[in-house]
């Protein structure tokens, strides 16, 4: 048997003593343990898992999600007119005036992404003297979903 297996069965033999010393250890254990670090504030109130309700856990008494609860969140929406690599070398040429080609036609829709990830296509238009995007087809959730993983 060489060192590397002995180590690995001493290491066992440890894990395995550490995982039963576990085993014997209830939550009352627990808990003195943690009253006798000198804290001064009362031990939390312990609720089992079939104490908690649905709802506090952001889902609805239906057991559907709640959605209310990241409606708030900013994500970030962009739009791609298109792409294209350059070498560094040519990239260090650009200058004012400078037209760089890009992968995609004059006239098609642009690409909307949210977070980087593609939701839908559109066209640019001009609304009060700025520009803005008009969703001309937007990716289904399941679609989207496919694309993230």
């Amino acid at each position: 048997m060489s060192d590397e297996d002995l180590d690995q069965d001493k290491m066992a033999a440890e894990w395995a003593a550490a995982m039963a010393e576990q085993d014997d250890a209830s939550q009352d254990d627990i808990d003195a343990l943690l009253n006798e670090s000198g804290s001064s504030e009362p031990a939390p109130e312990r609720m089992t898992l079939d104490e908690f309700q649905p709802a506090e856990r952001g889902a609805k008494s239906n057991g559907t999600p709640d959605l209310d609860v990241i409606l708030d969140i900013p994500v970030r929406i962009s739009m791609e007119v298109g792409n294209t690599e350059i070498t560094i070398r040519n990239l260090l040429q650009l200058n004012q005036g400078s037209v760089i080609e890009l992968d995609r036609l004059a006239g098609e829709p642009l690409d909307v992404l949210v977070n980087g990830t593609l939701i839908a296509h559109g066209e640019v238009v001009v609304v009060n003297e700025k520009f803005g995007i008009r969703m001309t087809d937007v990716i289904s959730p399941s679609e989207r979903i496919k694309k993230l993983r």
